[in-house]
């Protein structure tokens, strides 16, 4: 899912959709709005984040969750939580602090992904990409990172300009995902799908069919 890019002489991948899920506290609840939003739309990964809770009720709520993403060809990817990765059955883990990426890759790798996000600095992107993150995310629903979108989109184009490593930019809304698409973004992240009043399977697949239309224009 995360595999590096081909050199820039081989034809470019398709980007995909990433999706970002809300803070889900209750997995029983959430299931059927995951489940509908996969059916709807070509998915490459799910960054679950949970909201605070025990340890054997995050790993019950992962457990339950995972088969939904899984089945579909998809990583399921934590928001953090390292411990809770491998005894959850999750595929990998988002890390949103640089300073947790030693811990992350130490734990994690070579079996599963490691994905950063939280970069603030060019510095911090090319820190990550050398120590062996499987992807990089510029902009995106935590503080500390480039909230400006020509600020992400700038950071995007130089990144695919000079690095084969995938990365993701964050769409804050579906008149984003074309502009990073051109940017040179491999996966678009999204989250605005949940609360579009259309629904989050219909609003999936107008982000999917926006993503295929800025793959194919000139």
């Amino acid at each position: 899912m995360m595999a590096s890019r081909p050199k820039q002489a081989e034809a470019r991948p398709a980007p995909r959709l990433y999706l970002i899920t809300p803070q889900v506290a209750e997995a029983n609840g959430f299931a059927g709005q995951l489940a509908d939003a996969l059916a709807a739309a070509d998915v490459a990964a799910v960054l679950l984040r949970l909201a605070a809770a025990d340890e054997r009720t995050l790993i019950n709520r992962v457990k339950e969750l995972a088969p939904l993403v899984q089945d579909k060809d998809a990583a399921l990817l934590l928001d953090g939580l390292l411990s809770l990765v491998a005894r959850a059955g999750a595929d990998g883990a988002h890390v949103s602090d640089i300073a947790d990426l030693g811990a992350a890759l130490e734990l994690l790798k070579p079996d599963r992904i490691v994905g950063a996000g939280s970069l603030v600095t060019r510095h911090d992107a090319m820190l990550a990409a050398e120590a062996g993150v499987d992807y990089v995310m510029f902009g995106g629903p935590a503080a500390g990172q480039p909230s400006e979108f020509s600020a992400i989109a700038d950071r995007i184009a130089w990144w695919s300009e000079v690095f084969e490593l995938p990365c993701i930019g964050y769409a804050a809304t579906r008149e984003e995902i074309a502009p990073l698409v051109a940017a040179g973004a491999d996966f678009v992240a999204l989250d605005y799908v949940w609360a579009d009043p259309r629904g989050v399977a219909a609003a999936l697949a107008d982000a999917a069919e926006r993503l295929q239309r800025a793959e194919i224009a000139p």
